[in-house]
């Protein structure tokens, strides 16, 4: 939608607000409520925000070594701007218009920093090489019958599933939660984040949607629009939606999974199948396959950015362990879907639900791109259970392992930037940090009477 086009709409439907939202690096949105007075001086000009978003964490607690931002800079404004493509209207709060934006620098240009701004630059080097990148995510998460109040009050302990046992793709639990989950599909679809399947996956309260694929900025942006709408929409049913990777060490995992591939420039043939190999993978799909499995010790905590994401990260628990890839193989790294020419796909089955989606995507696509430009060979799939397959090696099993490898590694520079790097690791390398701090379950379960 342009600038005219959306005043023009405004003007048809009168609204007193508008909502915009920014996205900090965690993938937690943040914006606020303006008058459309507000809102339409800054359609053209843009506008500002506060640039803690990039100075703290997830709880709002303070980095001490941030350079981007901090005590020493005051916590300016920096400027940003709106992207009116990203228009919809917001279903559950009486159709409220709503806008995602980017920040910049101080001089104009992209910010080093922002997630959205990443990957932006990162599709703008795939369409250089007259690629077109094809993307979609999946997520699953679970659902308990609480309130924030009423988690805090337990302090997360005894939590109500929204549903018990363990019931995947399950039509009697559907149609146990129906409101919920019909509410889920069509104002999800409303809010232009389009979802090809929903279901019940294996856990207590566990659900599982793919959103539709589109192209790779369309795709963030409606992965990272749907997390915060599905826990909007379960406030309005009394109910608690988290994303977080692993809930508990009996249940299952919670994947982000990312499913890639490239188009040629008009966005008509999919340059990842080739009828004549025999696995009907082109020479692209493999340089790209390699660049994946080659950068991920390098990348990881752009897949696994959180302490609980490597309690999900364990053998036999439905998450990759190796580095590895197979044909339809859900024990390895990447699965590779190549029947058709349509649908010829990689899943990169890393990826956490606690994922930020630009982050994600941004590294899936960036890795592949460095496999092409460097020509890097694929190694044979694995076949069986990818979880003994340790003939390539195996990811980083802690927070602070893979923020070490990715501090120190070029390849992560030459991808992201070097400022982007130092910046994200030291956020990574903080949220460890604070971790150390907290005397958890465990520990008095293991240590109380007996020591």
């Amino acid at each position: 939608m342009t600038s005219t086009e959306l005043k023009n709409f405004l003007s048809a439907h009168p609204t007193s607000k508008v909502k915009i939202a920014f996205t900090d690096i965690d993938g937690i949105l943040r914006g606020k409520y303006i008058s459309t007075e507000k809102f339409l001086s800054i359609l053209d000009k843009g506008t500002t925000f506060c640039d803690v978003v990039f100075g703290w964490d997830a709880a709002d607690v303070l980095y001490s070594d941030g350079k981007k931002t901090g005590w020493h800079s005051g916590f300016p404004d920096t400027p940003a701007q709106l992207d009116l493509s990203t228009f919809r209207q917001i279903p559950w709060e009486n159709n409220l218009p709503f806008v995602l934006g980017d920040f910049l620098e101080q001089d104009g240009t992209p910010s080093s920093v922002c997630p959205r701004q990443l990957l932006k630059k990162i599709i703008s080097e795939a369409q250089e090489l007259n690629f077109t990148p094809i993307f979609a995510q999946e997520f699953e998460w679970f659902n308990f019958a609480e309130t924030p109040d009423s988690a805090q009050e337990k302090q997360y302990k005894n939590l109500k599933p929204l549903s018990p046992g363990m019931f995947g793709y399950s039509v009697l639990r559907t149609t146990l939660n129906n409101p919920f989950f019909d509410d889920l599909f069509e104002q999800l679809k409303a809010f232009h984040v389009p979802i090809e399947g929903l279901h019940t996956e294996t856990g207590p309260g566990t659900y599982e949607a793919a959103i539709a694929h589109s192209g790779a900025l369309e795709a963030a942006d409606r992965a990272v629009l749907f997390k915060t709408a599905v826990k909007e929409i379960a406030y309005k049913h009394q109910i608690m939606a988290t994303f977080m990777a692993k809930i508990d060490e009996n249940l299952p995992g919670c994947g982000g999974h990312v499913h890639q591939s490239l188009w040629d420039k008009d966005g008509k043939t999919n340059l990842f199948y080739d009828a004549n190999d025999p696995y009907h993978l082109s020479k692209t799909a493999k340089h790209y396959l390699a660049g994946i499995l080659h950068c991920l010790p390098h990348i990881l905590p752009m897949f696994a950015p959180t302490i609980n994401s490597y309690k999900r990260l364990v053998e036999g628990a439905w998450a990759p362990t190796t580095l590895t890839w197979g044909l339809d193989n859900r024990t390895v790294a990447l699965r590779v879907l190549s029947a058709g020419a349509s649908s010829a796909r990689i899943e990169t089955r890393v990826i956490g639900a606690d994922v930020n989606p630009y982050l994600a995507i941004a590294a899936c696509l960036g890795a592949g791109l460095y496999g092409i430009k460097h020509e890097l060979d694929l190694q044979e799939p694995t076949t069986g259970n990818g979880y003994l397959d340790y003939s390539h090696g195996s990811i980083p099993h802690t927070l602070i392992d893979a923020t070490k490898n990715m501090q120190q590694s070029d390849v992560a520079k030459e991808i992201f930037g070097q400022e982007f790097v130092e910046h994200f690791t030291m956020t990574r390398t903080w949220e460890w940090q604070q971790h150390l701090k907290s005397v958890t379950d465990w520990e008095y379960k293991r240590y109380f009477e007996i020591i």
